[in-house]
């Protein structure tokens, strides 16, 4: 399957994201073909994390989340980490960010603790969809529902629970992403 010529979006904390969740979806739409664009709460680099506590690698931010909007993207990737999850949510920018894929039809991949991000944004009400187990209760006090399944696909929302989950979930982003915009996800935002 092949994403050329399409534009990803990777959202990364300052600190707090989850290494592995960055990374390996990140390479994968990579090796797909797509561009990718990694946005930031603030220019410079990104520190992420291991299991919330080890410190990973920097990665340099690409662009700064105020004044990114989604109709210049094809596809979003929102990696966990409770703590770079927790900072995502708390941004009024990243959360309106979020919600415009939702609202354009576009896909959005989210693995782990990404999903409060979802909550945040008010765009779970109706769907199905997997996280990191402790946020089923959020997810169901948000109207979703929440199933412990490797992945899941929801209307081009694809989900995750944990980076033992990568090889299904960077596989399955890439197919979504492939496919493009989903009518349906739209009229449900």
């Amino acid at each position: 399957m092949t994403l050329q010529g399409r534009k990803i979006a990777i959202l990364i904390a300052p600190r707090g994201t989850e290494e592995p969740e960055f990374v390996q979806p990140r390479e994968a739409v990579t090796r797909a073909g797509a561009n990718v664009t990694v946005i930031g709460l603030e220019a410079g680099e990104a520190e992420t994390f291991n299991n919330d506590l080890d410190p990973g690698g920097r990665y340099a931010v690409d662009a700064i989340i105020e004044g990114a909007s989604a109709s210049g993207f094809d596809g979003l990737i929102i990696p966990g980490g409770c703590v770079g999850a927790d900072t995502f949510r708390a941004s009024k920018a990243v959360v309106a960010f979020i919600r415009e894929f939702f609202e354009q039809g576009k896909p959005v991949g989210v693995i782990c603790h990404g999903p409060w991000t979802l909550v945040e944004a008010d765009v779970v009400k109706g769907r199905t969809l997997t996280s990191f187990p402790t946020l089923q209760t959020d997810i169901r006090n948000a109207g979703g529902t929440w199933v412990d399944q490797e992945v899941v696909t929801d209307q081009g929302l694809v989900t995750s629970r944990n980076p033992k989950d990568l090889p299904a979930f960077c596989a399955k982003i890439v197919e979504e992403f492939a496919e493009g915009r989903h009518p349906a996800q739209a009229r449900s935002a």
